[in-house]
């Protein structure tokens, strides 16, 4: 069994994540989304949407589940040895972004060429509130998108987005209407399908060029970071200030 479905719809697929509610991930999903991918970029698929099921687009991994810090280490290793294959992707991909895509789910998002979000919507790079370092190619994919300031600004204060402000920092690409962004990414999927498909695909070569292997360096870098930090009392603090909802209070150690 997989959680993730890939429907075709003409020349476009519409690829969804089922683990609702809130889509988190680990090594089998993104496995698994990878594979999707690569098995479209086989075909005569022209546009892709990344879409999920239930209230949120992803919350990025679950740490509800406790694990030492060295088992993380570990997991997050092979996990983002697979996200660095949806990077590699040829055919040009949409994210329709609902809900929230925090943490790693930013970065999964990210990893498409294009986001359509809603009003509603929720984009939030939270690992300095939960105090360890960012993942999931962050380091590369988000200065690329909205900046380098504004990405450390991102990064370092933690600060929460809203659809209309994600589209107004370029972080996301349109605003669809409404509470579902799915019929405004298949449009926009419909777009890139009307013009030259072998043309299409050589641009997001070009245009993309070293992407992938920026974000595996930057994993290796984030990894090596996450491992140092996942062992820190503020680490502790803010996980558990996150489960119970509550604001954390770090103490530097």
């Amino acid at each position: 069994m997989t959680d993730v479905s890939v429907e075709r719809r003409g020349h476009i697929a519409v690829v969804t994540v089922h683990r609702p509610p809130a889509n988190y991930f680990d090594f089998a999903l993104i496995h698994d989304l990878a594979d999707a991918f690569e098995g479209l970029d086989a075909g005569d698929c022209r546009a892709a949407v990344l879409a999920a099921e239930g209230k949120h687009f992803c919350a990025g991994a679950d740490f509800g589940g406790g694990g030492a810090p060295g088992e993380r280490v570990d997991s997050s290793r092979l996990l983002y040895r697979e996200a660095v294959r949806l990077f590699r992707v040829g055919v040009p991909v949409v994210a329709a972004v609902h809900g929230a895509a925090v943490g790693g789910g930013l970065g999964l998002a990210c990893a498409a060429d294009f986001r359509v979000t809603v009003a509603g919507a929720r984009f939030h790079a939270n690992f300095a509130a939960l105090g360890f370092h960012q993942g999931f190619g962050l380091s590369a994919t988000l200065p690329r998108l909205v900046g380098a300031q504004r990405a450390a600004e991102l990064l370092y204060t933690a600060r929460k987005l809203t659809g209309e402000q994600a589209v107004a920092l370029g972080l996301a690409d349109r605003l669809a209407d409404g509470a579902d962004p799915l019929p405004a990414a298949m449009a926009f999927a419909d777009e890139i399908a009307a013009s030259a498909p072998l043309t299409v695909r050589s641009m997001k070569q070009t245009l993309r060029a070293g992407l992938a292997d920026e974000v595996a360096a930057a994993t290796e870098r984030e990894l090596s970071e996450q491992a140092r930090l996942w062992a820190t009392e503020d680490c502790a603090i803010g996980i558990a200030a996150n489960l119970a909802r509550e604001v954390p209070v770090f103490v530097g150690r």
